[in-house]
This record gives structure tokens, C-alpha cells and sequence, in this order.
């Protein structure tokens, strides 16, 4: 047991994109919070919730914080969340 627990906090969205976006405004609010990780944040149907799906890219970058941007993401890794803010 390492002492680490997750909270596993179940909302409703229409489909998968809408899921993650609804994710990711989630996890940048939690941020705020202290020991909160954003970057491990998932989505899954809610019949099959061993199939998750990422909502960040989460990549390691050069100064040893991590990507912000949307899993799958088109160029370079930032920690920029879509281009607007730090």
C-alpha cells in the first residue's frame, strides 16, 4: 500500500469529447488545489469504466513540469492550456 488514494468523483456528459472537456475544466480548477495531479486525469463510459481514455497529453517537458494540452494534441508540447494562460 503506498498511501496514496484517488478520489474517483462521477459526472454526467452526452458523449466522450464533452467528457473530456468537461474533464479538463475540472482539473485546471483543481489545480488550485494542494496535491491535486491533473495530468492523470481520465474519462470512461460508465458500463465500462476499465476503459479510460486521457485528457491531457501529459508529457514530460524540458524544465520538468508537464503538458497541459489535450491528449493527442497538434504540435509542440506547453503548458499553455489552449494558447490562453500558463
Amino acid at each position: 500500500m503506498t498511501g496514496r488514494y484517488v478520489v474517483h468523483l462521477p459526472v454526467v456528459a452526452r458523449d466522450l469529447p464533452a467528457a473530456q472537456r468537461l474533464a479538463r475544466v475540472l482539473a485546471c480548477w483543481a489545480l488550485a488545489l494542494p496535491r491535486t495531479d491533473p495530468g492523470e486525469t481520465t474519462v470512461s463510459v460508465e458500463d465500462a469504466q476499465d476503459v479510460r481514455h486521457r485528457v491531457f497529453c501529459d508529457l514530460p517537458l524540458p524544465e520538468g513540469r508537464r503538458c497541459l494540452l489535450r491528449d493527442g494534441h497538434d504540435g509542440a508540447c506547453s503548458r499553455r492550456l489552449g494558447g490562453r494562460r500558463p
